[in-house]
């Protein structure tokens, strides 16, 4: 059978490729530690599963509303209205659900983006950006970050990726892979430029915002005067360790947008899972102490593996401010492919190259593991990275 260029031209996810041969290596009784996948480990809380559960009991077992269920939408709304910096005011009639964050977002990059039009995607970034974008016909713009500016997006480099063509500008902070927060200030810098670009959609993932430690992360909600161009992603994904209900959402005060992102959906999916909507309605509207417990697991495993990375000689990094990653600069032991195939065979650890997120010098390891698993896979990889041959 005919398989289409478009999709013959996409890359394979290297986090699920590497955390797929983790899985192999270990059903062939190998001992392989994974610190390639963004999932957290910990069980969905209780209290969302139990709403799961009885929203089978209530029947919630038929096609709902393309954009959710109102009941979540007016939740989603109400969180965005609570986030650090939002001074926009959001309504239900702002929102769309989607399967996941993954979705959404790249109903965004569809609905944004014709032939031709340029995207600015700062590197290091998340690996599937890139691939959405040429699934749009859109042509990618990547920008360098440096590690001097803990991989923040500097309003010269923004100003000189611009161009008459440019058409999206998409930021994550947190950031993965980085764990790099915006400030608002940085922010604020960025948004300055941008002011002179009207016709440049601002898309900002924050899906992370809910995993921050020892600052916040304000949300490009922050400044009112973008509102009609300004795109937010987010979902119960991460802060609620419900990956695999696959629930996400997309908020912008645009309406021809929000209608044109809802007209893709109808024809795409009908409606994300009913009964994911509300388990996911309860998770936004219940007890959120299980955010904070989560965040403050987090924080110790980070404190953990930074500490045991920086005994690693070639590491180079910086201590992530949010999300749950480190991303070492290995350049002075390897290339980051070469590390990163050398670490999965011989110290039996699977991470992330970092040419997936477009910054080959680098490797990803993800800390959503226990502190036991960290700990052991820091001293494998201390080991073998000793015995490592150019």
């Amino acid at each position: 059978m005919q398989i289409s260029d478009r999709v013959l031209n996409i890359a394979a996810s290297q986090s699920i490729v590497m955390t797929a041969r983790a899985k192999q290596m270990k059903a062939a009784g190998v001992d392989v530690i994974s610190m390639s996948l963004g999932e957290p480990d910990m069980d969905t809380p209780e209290h969302i599963r139990r709403a799961a559960q009885e929203a089978i009991d209530n029947h919630w077992s038929h096609y709902g509303p393309v954009p959710g269920l109102q009941s979540l939408r007016t939740a989603i709304a109400a969180r965005q209205n609570n986030v650090i910096g939002n001074v926009i005011q959001w309504e239900a009639e702002n929102t769309i659900v989607s399967v996941g964050a993954k979705m959404a977002i790249y109903n965004a990059i569809q609905t944004a983006v014709n032939q031709g039009d340029e995207v600015i995607v700062p590197m290091p970034s998340w690996v599937s950006y890139t691939e959405m974008v040429k699934l749009a016909s859109g042509v990618v713009v990547p920008v360098q970050t440096q590690f001097e500016n803990d991989y923040r997006l500097t309003p010269q480099e923004l100003k000189a990726a611009l161009t008459s063509r440019t058409r999206l500008l998409i930021l994550c902070s947190p950031n993965n892979p980085t764990g790099t927060v915006y400030s608002k200030a940085q922010l604020d810098a960025l948004v300055e430029v941008l002011r002179n670009y009207p016709e440049v959609t601002i898309l900002s993932d924050e899906i992370y915002a809910g995993l921050t430690y020892d600052c916040d992360a304000p949300s490009m909600a922050s400044f009112p005067d973008i509102a009609d161009r300004l795109v937010i992603i987010n979902g119960v994904s991460k802060s609620y360790a419900m990956t695999g209900y696959r629930i996400g959402w997309l908020l912008t005060k645009n309406r021809a947008f929000l209608n044109a992102c809802i007209r893709l959906q109808g024809q795409q999916l009908t409606c994300a899972t009913i009964i994911a909507q509300k388990a996911a309605e309860t998770a936004l509207t219940g007890p959120q102490k299980c955010v904070e417990e989560m965040r403050h697991v987090f924080a110790e495993r980070r404190e953990l593996i930074c500490r045991m990375a920086a005994d690693i000689p070639g590491f180079k990094f910086h201590q992530p401010h949010g999300a749950f990653y480190i991303f070492p600069d290995v350049s002075a032991i390897s290339g980051g492919d070469e590390l990163a195939e050398y670490l999965l065979e011989n110290a039996h650890v699977a991470v992330v190259p970092g040419s997936a997120f477009g910054c080959p010098s680098c490797i990803r390891l993800s800390y959503a593991i226990s502190t036991e698993e960290i700990a052991e896979a820091m001293l494998r990889i201390r080991h073998a990275v000793g015995n490592y041959k150019h």
